[in-house]
């Protein structure tokens, strides 16, 4: 029945696009056999969308529920797929959903902390002051402080993981049968969506992201991230401090007389930067809606159900290919990308340095608003066919949220220069790693790893004696084949069970 389930939702969503003229597109309609333009045409009369393609598919994604939303905004962050209008169209998405009742607010509070923990923690609950796909936000006074209350909606569990299932089963379909889907890694990019979004499911996960921001930002000073409260905390209830401000969304917040908005602009970029090279961790859903101006003119991040990670290859890859846009390096730029085995060793060096050159070049002289990092990722998708670039499902959240950064960025300075305000970031981290400095550390670790090593010596030796006293072990008796009657049976009950799928719809 899970298949069968599946299926039947998939189905669904498949009517819901094809309604909305995102499939069997009436653009198409001539190119298109006919039952499929009978079909198009049929369900057109049910929907109604207008405008752009991507703002057709974003409605229809948001009349699907909140996995297609999340999906949705996932799919933003692939232009190379869609195109650069879509994806930005996409990116739009919203998840503001209407609240649930206090009722049932209350309710997952007892569940979570027994009904007299709940009414001891959670005095004068306020009603929701938010609501989006997956949980509300209501607001709370105590002696020490406000705090904002996080609650999953009742049930979200259960439905995300049906939609994700069929999601999951859609992206096998279409991988199975298509090879250059293979090189863009539906499946992969899949699980990567659907573990970050159950991920968000726990708010235990998003309570260690938050205390653990807020320890970075501690020490970089780029941003304000409200403190965790513990006790208050569970895997279907979140506490933080409250923070005072207005969300960036607000209409004139950014008109407020003697705020610097250069510099705020290049905290954001700087703060990013700063926490993903140097520590490997970053705020992965930095749109404006989750970030606040405060009355002292800083910008407090909220909402940490996803926060990125890359590893130390990944943060060189990082810092080096911004290093060697801003210093016009292309060809150590190009090495870079071979060496991560981002681009196949059969390709040439030489000829992928001068097609980053053609990206590159272009940027110097020009007005800062033109010098746009998202048109820099977007050339770089171009070039992913042409030389064979498998694309990576862990770079999919940096990539995104740089883009995010830098619209964020630009709406609080519409000349805000991105690759300017890098350089101070990747040049001290280039110091450190690459310098002297880096040169001592590294030394350093080699040291501390050939003592590691030594100390486990002994072990070792007594090990490999044992083997070497050890009975010699008889190889394994040759594995036996199914008969060739096993096999027609199983393709036949395989045949049985498509056939029932397909006479079910």
């Amino acid at each position: 029945m899970g298949a069968l389930g599946d299926y039947w939702r998939l189905m669904r969503a498949g009517t819901s696009l094809a309604r909305h003229d995102v499939v069997l597109p009436g653009a198409y309609q001539s190119r298109l056999p006919i039952p499929a333009r009978v079909a198009g045409s049929v369900l057109r009369l049910f929907g109604g969308a207008r405008g752009r393609p991507g703002q057709r598919l974003a409605t229809a994604l948001e009349g699907l529920g909140p996995a297609y939303i999340k999906l949705g905004q996932f799919l933003a962050t692939r232009p190379d797929v869609f195109g650069s209008e879509v994806a930005g169209d996409l990116g739009r998405l919203k998840d503001k959903l209407p609240p649930f009742s206090m009722k049932l607010a209350r309710a997952a509070l007892a569940a979570e902390f027994t009904e007299a923990e709940a009414i001891r923690l959670f005095p004068g609950l306020s009603e929701p002051v938010a609501a989006a796909s997956l949980a509300q936000v209501h607001k709370m006074s105590l002696p020490d402080g406000d705090r904002a209350v996080k609650i999953l909606r009742p049930g979200i569990e259960r439905q995300l993981a049906l939609e994700l299932s069929a999601m999951r089963r859609a992206a096998r379909t279409i991988e199975g049968v298509s090879a250059e889907s293979r090189r863009l890694k539906p499946i992969a990019l899949t699980d990567t969506i659907s573990n970050f979004m159950l991920r968000e499911l726990d708010l235990r996960l998003e309570a260690g992201g938050a205390d653990e921001m807020r320890a970075i930002n501690e020490k970089t000073g780029f941003f304000d991230i409200p403190k965790v409260d513990w006790e208050r905390t569970g895997k279907r209830v979140l506490t933080i401090s409250w923070i005072n401000g207005t969300p960036l969304t607000q209409a004139g917040v950014l008109d407020r007389p003697g705020l610097d908005r250069v510099k705020l602009a290049n905290d954001i970029t700087q703060g990013f930067l700063s926490s993903a090279i140097e520590h490997g961790v970053f705020h992965a859903d930095m749109h404006e809606g989750n970030a606040i101006l405060t009355p002292e003119g800083r910008i407090a991040l909220v909402d940490f159900g996803i926060i990125g990670r890359i590893g130390p290859m990944e943060r060189r890859f990082l810092a080096e290919i911004l290093w060697g846009f801003l210093k016009r390096d292309y060809m150590r730029i190009a090495e870079v990308h071979f060496e991560a085995g981002y681009v196949p060793p059969s390709q040439s060096v030489g000829d992928f340095a001068q097609a980053l050159r053609s990206i590159g070049e272009p940027l110097f002289g020009r007005p800062a608003e033109e010098v746009s990092m998202g048109r820099v990722l977007l050339q770089l998708f171009d070039y992913t066919h042409t030389f064979g670039m498998a694309l990576r499902p862990e770079l999919v959240l940096l990539q995104k949220t740089m883009v995010q950064v830098e619209g964020v960025a630009r709406a609080i300075d519409p000349t805000h220069n991105i690759w300017n305000a890098s350089e101070p970031v990747i040049e001290a981290w280039m110091r450190r790693n690459f310098g002297p400095e880096g040169a001592v550390r590294m030394i350093r670790e080699n040291v501390r790893e050939v003592t590691n090593r030594l100390k486990r010596l002994p072990e070792v030796m007594d090990r490999f004696e044992k083997s070497l006293d050890a009975e010699p072990v008889p190889p394994p008796p040759p594995q036996r084949f199914a008969p060739w009657w096993g096999w027609f049976g199983l393709i036949g009950v395989l045949g049985v069970a498509a056939a029932w799928a397909v006479r079910s719809f």
